[in-house]
C-alpha cells in the first residue's frame, strides 16, 4: 500500500496515550513516508467506546500531522465519536490498535463473543462506508508482570482477533518480535525502545499490504 498522499486515521486506547508511545513513533513512520497522519489515543477504553464521547479512566492523547502532542489528564480524555471522526478526518485508511485491551489479562478468560461484539462495533461500520482498515493485534509483553499480562493469553487474543477484524487486514505484531524481546514498565506498555521497533514494524506491514 503505497502511503504517499493518502490520510491515515490511527485509533487506539493505552498504546497510543503517552508521548513515547504508538503516537510518536507510528505517527512519525506513517508521516515519513508520506502519509497525512492523525492519531488519538484513550487509554482504557474498548472498541465500542468510540461510538460515542467516552470519558478514559487514565488519559489520552491526541496528534494531528505535524503538529505536537497534546495530552490529556484522564478527566479531560474522551474519545470522539467513530462516525465524527470518519465524517472529519475523510481517512483512506483506518488503522485500530486494540488487542490488549480486549484479552481480559487478570481474569480466567476472556469472552471470545464478546470481543467479536466489540470488534463488529467498528468493522460493520467501516464496511458500511467502503474504507479500507487495518487492524494490528498485540505485541507480546512479559510475563506475570502488573498488568497481568501472559504469553499465552497474547497468543490466544492475537489468534482470535484474526479470525474476526474483516473487512480490515489484520496485522499480527507477534511476527515482529520474540516473546519478552521488548522490555516493559509493567508487562504491557513498552520502554521508547519498544515502542520504536513496533511502530517501524507496523509501519511496514502497512505499507506491504496490497
Amino acid at each position: 500500500m503505497l502511503l504517499a498522499g493518502l490520510t491515515v486515521l490511527v485509533i487506539g486506547a493505552s498504546h497510543l496515550a503517552k508521548p513515547t508511545y504508538l503516537i510518536k513513533t507510528l505517527h512519525d513512520e506513517f508521516t515519513e513516508r508520506g502519509a497525512q497522519v492523525h492519531s488519538f489515543g484513550v487509554c482504557g477504553v474498548m472498541p465500542s467506546e468510540w461510538l460515542k464521547a467516552t470519558t478514559s479512566r487514565c488519559g489520552g492523547a491526541e496528534r494531528i500531522e505535524g503538529d505536537p502532542i497534546v495530552l490529556s489528564m484522564a478527566s479531560a480524555a474522551r474519545t470522539i465519536p467513530f462516525e465524527t471522526l470518519l465524517e472529519q478526518k475523510k481517512p483512506d485508511v483506518v488503522v485500530i490498535v486494540m488487542g490488549d485491551n480486549l484479552a481480559n489479562y487478570k481474569a480466567s478468560s476472556f469472552s471470545r463473543t464478546d470481543v467479536k461484539k466489540e470488534v463488529l462495533s467498528l468493522t460493520t461500520l467501516l464496511a458500511s462506508k467502503s474504507i479500507r482498515c487495518v487492524w494490528v493485534g498485540p505485541a507480546w509483553g512479559e510475563d506475570n508482570k502488573l498488568a497481568g499480562k501472559t504469553l499465552k493469553r497474547t497468543q490466544d487474543i492475537s489468534s482470535y482477533l484474526e479470525t474476526q477484524v474483516k473487512p480490515c487486514d489484520y496485522v499480527n505484531s507477534l511476527e515482529m518480535s520474540k516473546p519478552s524481546q521488548w522490555k516493559t514498565t509493567d508487562g504491557q506498555h513498552f520502554f521508547a525502545e519498544g515502542y520504536q521497533a513496533w511502530g517501524a514494524a507496523i509501519a511496514n506491514e502497512v505499507e506491504q499490504l496490497p
